[in-house]
């Protein structure tokens, strides 16, 4: 369930990424291939799309990563403000959730479209939702 937007400001994230159409099961089918080969444990998540039809799924970056031998790209997450909306649930249901959220989201009159859409994954039951504003 969604919980009230608020405004904050993000750092730069260094990651790398993989790049798939932006479609449930591309998404679904990549993040599960990127996930057996990067890991899960300790690592933060996070998809990231334009208004171009591409998402990138994308994993911080920590020291000792080889994004080429692992088959993905280098790239960063822009940091700046955004507005965040945090939704809570339960997969697979909370998934489902993100899709209407970030269009009501992306009606606000102040969005920045230089910047992508950021989903974090902080936790199997918990996405923020990341709208880049001016």
């Amino acid at each position: 369930m969604p919980e009230q937007e608020e405004l904050i400001e993000r750092e730069d994230v260094a990651v790398m990424f993989k790049r798939v159409a932006d479609e449930g099961s591309a998404i679904s089918r990549a993040m599960r291939e990127v996930e057996q080969t990067v890991g899960l444990r300790g690592r933060k998540y996070f998809g990231a799309f334009d208004d171009d039809g591409e998402y990138r799924i994308c994993v911080q970056l920590r020291e000792g990563d080889d994004p080429q031998a692992l088959g993905l790209e280098l790239g960063t997450l822009p940091g700046g403000r955004y507005a965040r909306l945090r939704l809570t649930g339960e997969p697979p249901a909370i998934y489902d959730l993100v899709g209407p959220t970030f269009k009501r989201l992306k009606e606000r009159p102040d969005r920045d479209r230089s910047r992508p859409g950021i989903e974090f994954y902080r936790r199997r039951n918990e996405i923020d939702l990341l709208l880049p504003v001016a």
